[in-house]
């Protein structure tokens, strides 16, 4: 029998789920609009003021075919109380910080669904990825150092998720403090 996805340890889950990079699909963009769509008829209205798009999917470059997705909420509105939602419909809580929540869609004990989602549920001002995302959709070269950073540390991090994502950090808060200086006020 199966072990559940909460009784893995870490290295088990990221045996099950590798890194795995793939070229752009224009399939991305219709996949997280269907799930924005799911999303919005989930929620409150008065509790979201923005669903975004954000991630590597959401530009032209190889990526885990993994949709990553920004909620913004007010500031007056509760976590837990959209936590609640999200868990009753799919989602898995993955990580809580005091500001923050996490939540994955589409891990199964028998790995990948077609459709994966990483969820960012944060307060409204919190959406530096947006700031990213867009510096690179707006300066493709930068986009291409991104993409081929990310093809450098795939095959050496395929199994440790962390680390991989941590050799990425300096990279990403050098354009993201760039964008945030050209795109002051954007959002």
């Amino acid at each position: 029998m199966q072990k559940e996805l909460s009784q893995m340890s870490l290295q088990e889950l990221w045996q099950l789920f590798p890194i795995f990079l793939t070229e752009h699909k224009m399939i991305w963009s219709n996949w997280f609009g269907e799930e924005k769509n799911i999303l919005k008829n989930l929620l409150p209205a008065n509790s979201v003021i923005r669903i975004n798009h954000i991630g590597s999917t959401a530009i032209n470059i190889w990526a885990k075919p993994i949709i990553d997705i920004l909620i913004e909420i007010p500031r007056d509105c509760s976590m837990n109380i959209i936590k609640s939602i999200m868990i009753n419909n799919d989602y898995i809580c993955m990580n809580e910080e005091k500001n923050r929540i996490s939540f994955n869609k589409g891990y199964t004990k028998n790995g990948f669904s077609e459709k994966v989602y990483h969820l960012h549920l944060k307060f409204l001002g919190d959406n530096d990825e947006l700031y990213f995302r867009d510096y690179l959709i707006e300066n493709s070269s930068i986009a291409k150092e991104y993409e081929m950073l990310k093809l450098n540390l795939w095959r050496k991090y395929e199994f440790n998720r962390d680390t991989y994502t941590y050799a990425k950090k300096d990279f990403v808060h050098k354009y993201t403090q760039k964008a945030k200086k050209i795109y002051e006020g954007r959002y």
